[in-house]
């Protein structure tokens, strides 16, 4: 078996601080076997290690992107590739928005098809979002809309409920004509949210919103805090979380569905007692999840951190640790390494 992969971002040029040696190293303790480390991923030397293996040994080879024909998706690096062996097992779904070399072109060069990891992810993400048993919701927190304006209004289209938190959530507050005091809002994209607020309604897709949340003066562990409506955010004050109310409500909801799509936290869950809001939404879906209630699949970075801060990221049906990847497949865009194993 050959491995294929990168390591950061070396910027086309063979940079020993990116190489791949430690990473076989490290397969190799994880196998309890040697793993042959090939010092580049094409050409002779590469060829001599592969050359050399027998069935049921293991080689990896040297960090694609020390070469720039990698990101630019050239054929002829392919090409290059392909010779290293016979068939494509490609398991790098966190890698399947970028229509790479590695990802793209080899795949239509030799024989190709998903691997274990790769399959659960698509299948998971298919079942949450292009054919979820319905109610079906998508919570969506973080900290800013215009990252996520298009996975807002793809959700809109494929879910019965956006519920919108963190941050994003003070924006949409205030595009409502709620004053949001010293919270963290984007101003400059409140008609954004209105016509988000618009298509949902005209999908028919409930936005939910926070009905109380936790202020404070200052963001800092321990800060002093208090909980208000929406309507009554003191000027002088940022919204950190959501209050008791929206907890209570959202975990109402939540019992009410099938499907669940968790992307981003609710609060500032980095910092105590921001994280009481996460913390008892999480905690509530993986309850339901455990009793065969609800099926649950979350990803993205912020996601996977705050699901482990509440203690429950091994209770979800399914976690993604893909980033990009996951965000365009909310979007409903075609990820290109995806697209050509299903051709």
């Amino acid at each position: 078996m050959i491995i294929l992969s990168h390591l950061g971002r070396p910027k086309g040029k063979k940079n020993p601080e990116f190489t791949q040696k430690p990473v076989a190293d490290a397969l190799a303790a994880a196998l309890g076997k040697p793993v042959a480390f090939a010092p580049d991923c094409v050409g002779p030397e590469a060829k001599a290690v592969v050359d050399a293996l027998k069935p049921g040994e293991f080689a990896m080879l040297e960090n694609v992107r020390f070469y720039a024909e990698e990101e630019k998706n050239d054929q002829d690096f392919a090409k290059k590739l392909a010779e290293m062996g016979d068939v494509l097992v490609s398991d790098a779904f966190s890698c399947s928005h970028r229509a790479h070399a590695s990802v793209e072109a080899l795949a239509k060069l030799i024989p190709s098809c998903a691997g274990r990891l790769m399959q659960a992810e698509i299948e998971a993400l298919s079942a949450a979002l292009e054919a979820p048993k319905r109610p079906a919701a998508a919570l969506v927190g973080g900290a800013k809309i215009s990252t996520k304006l298009d996975v807002l209004g793809n959700l809109t289209e494929k879910v019965d409920q956006v519920i919108i938190g963190g941050a994003m959530a003070n924006t949409f507050l205030a595009a409502q004509g709620k004053n949001v005091g010293k919270s963290l809002c984007e101003h400059e994209m409140l008609d954004s949210a209105r016509a988000i607020l618009l298509k949902a309604e005209k999908n028919g897709c409930v936005i939910v919103l926070p009905s109380d949340a936790v202020v404070a003066g200052e963001f800092k562990e321990g800060a002093p805090s208090s909980t208000v409506g929406v309507d009554d955010v003191p000027a002088d004050k940022m919204i950190l979380d959501v209050g008791p109310k929206s907890i209570a409500d959202l975990s109402g909801r939540l019992a009410g569905l099938k499907t669940l799509m968790w992307n981003g936290p609710l609060g500032a869950f980095e910092v105590t007692p921001f994280d009481k809001g996460t913390n008892a939404v999480a905690q509530e879906a993986a309850k339901l999840t455990k009793a065969g209630k609800l099926m649950s699949v979350a990803g993205g970075g912020d996601t996977v951190a705050a699901l482990a801060h509440a203690g429950v990221e091994n209770d979800f049906s399914y976690i993604s640790t893909a980033g990009g990847a996951f965000l365009e497949w909310l979007e409903g865009k075609t990820l290109p390494g995806v697209a050509v194993l299903r051709k």
